[in-house]
């Protein structure tokens, strides 16, 4: 069904390498890395499992492929937990011409569609939620408050906070998602400019925002979408921050994309959204285990 829906939308499919010559910097995820040994260029070289199809697919993009749309298999370190497998299915997809809003919308088209049902749909801008269901404003916190927000609210923690974004991120996934309605499908956008990642910034109600949103069902975070930034000097100067922060935590730097870099200023104006596969089989089935949704968890692979 995934297939005949961007089929008829016009969407082509495409396929990209699982494996690269680049790793994701992002420190909030951990990549598998192995060794070529083979002839040519990069004998010798690390190499790593894709963490997600982005970086080549906006190659294309850039190179003129029109609105287009990967499903297939993504790799994870470190990530295994009744919602997580190191390996898992993403759909991912990009559209020329949306803005964030309008890709918002064909999501939860989509959701609808695949779930065969007549889902009601909320939005949120990430203050708007903080300050509805939590009554805390997430700009105008310190970190301090931020921790002793959390200390209030007497979580069963293994670890302390590194910094504001890790501070909101655990209030965002302990505190302020069981608050979202299950059986609605729940948008959260405008997420502060620090987690904004490949998206753009902009400046909304004096605060500066990322264009990105995160859709919440069935008490499960699905889709991670941006309006796609297209400015390489940017793009680069934020990488560079990220393997900054990984070395602070203690994980390797990794290479950085150039040829995602030396594309990024050809890239049309888009969106684009990535979906779990998995955790949307298991919100329409009623599962709580990604277990249950895979023929071979990874304790069985």
């Amino acid at each position: 069904m995934i297939r005949d829906y961007f089929f008829l939308e016009e969407v082509v499919e495409v396929d990209t390498p699982i494996m690269s010559q680049f790793g994701n910097p992002d420190p909030a995820l951990l990549n598998f890395k192995s060794r070529y040994n083979g002839p040519g260029r990069l004998h010798g070289d690390d190499t790593y499992l894709i963490t997600s199809p982005e970086y080549h697919m906006k190659r294309l993009l850039a190179a003129g492929s029109g609105s287009c749309y990967y499903l297939g298999k993504v790799f994870r370190d470190g990530e295994l937990s009744h919602r997580h497998n190191p390996e898992f299915t993403m759909l991912e997809w990009y559209r020329e011409g949306f803005d964030l809003e309008t890709l918002m919308e064909e999501v939860y088209r989509l959701l609808r569609l695949l779930s065969a049902k007549p889902l009601e749909r909320e939005s949120y801008s990430y203050q708007e939620a903080f300050l509805k269901f939590l009554q805390i404003d997430p700009f105008t916190l310190s970190f301090e408050a931020l921790l002793q927000f959390i200390e209030d609210s007497e979580l069963s923690l293994t670890f302390t906070p590194r910094d504001r974004d890790e501070a909101l991120d655990l209030i965002v996934s302990h505190l302020l998602e069981p608050q979202f309605d299950p059986d609605k499908v729940t948008f959260l956008y405008h997420y502060p400019a620090t987690q904004a990642s490949l998206a753009k910034i902009v400046e909304e109600e004096g605060n500066l925002v990322g264009k990105r949103f995160e859709a919440y069902w069935q008490g499960l975070e699905l889709a991670n979408g941006y309006e796609e930034l297209t400015e390489s000097h940017e793009q680069r100067a934020r990488f560079e921050a990220e393997n900054k922060a990984r070395q602070q935590i203690g994980y390797e730097p990794v290479p950085l994309d150039h040829l995602l870099l030396e594309s990024l200023d050809q890239l049309p104006f888009c969106s684009g959204v990535a979906l779990g596969v998995d955790r949307l089989l298991m919100a329409i089935w009623g599962k709580e285990d990604i277990a249950d949704v895979q023929a071979f968890g990874f304790e069985q692979s």
